[in-house]
């Protein structure tokens, strides 16, 4: 049948795992946008570098990477990381929390689905969360700028805190 596939890691740890700087940043990013742990934030900055890494070889192909460079730009534009119009030295200049923001866990808690970011978080793991009717479980879903304005509860609930019964 075959050997089993070998997986590539999803993300890459840093050069220097004791910084004192990048872990100060880090715990910052983790609590403004309610992260589980290190390694979805360090998952989402390899998806930044593969995104700059491909601008930047196809600015320096010169014309031909301009074409092939449509590609990457309406894929960029269509996940909402960049505006229309968006060129590829702009993509150059993306940083991490221009992709937390389009995560279906940012998404739930700016729409007002949730009064926080942890709740979010649970919400959608726990399938209240769905998107035009289909159910989504994974915190990390990036969230199309179509698709935006399709997020809703799955199922009914109720967010209000019931007030304390006295016996």
């Amino acid at each position: 049948m075959g050997d089993p596939r070998k997986l590539k890691r999803k993300f890459e740890t840093p050069k220097k795992i004791w910084d004192s700087d990048r872990i100060e940043k880090e715990k910052g990013l983790l609590l403004e946008f309610g992260l589980k742990n290190m390694r979805e934030l360090w998952v989402t900055q390899k998806e930044l570098k593969k995104i700059r890494r491909q601008a930047r070889l196809l600015l320096a192909q010169g014309e031909r990477g301009v074409q092939k460079g449509k590609e990457l730009l309406s894929k960029v534009v269509r996940l909402g990381l960049a505006k229309e119009g968006a060129t590829l030295e702009s993509l150059l200049s993306l940083n991490i929390q221009d992709i937390l923001d389009r995560r279906l866990q940012t998404r739930v808690f700016k729409k007002g689905l949730a009064r926080t970011m942890k709740q979010s978080r649970q919400l959608i793991i726990h399938g209240f969360i769905a998107i035009k009717d289909r159910k989504i479980t994974a915190p990390s879903y990036m969230v199309p700028v179509n698709e935006e304005s399709l997020l809703t509860y799955y199922k009914a609930i109720d967010l209000e805190p019931k007030p304390p019964t006295t016996q």
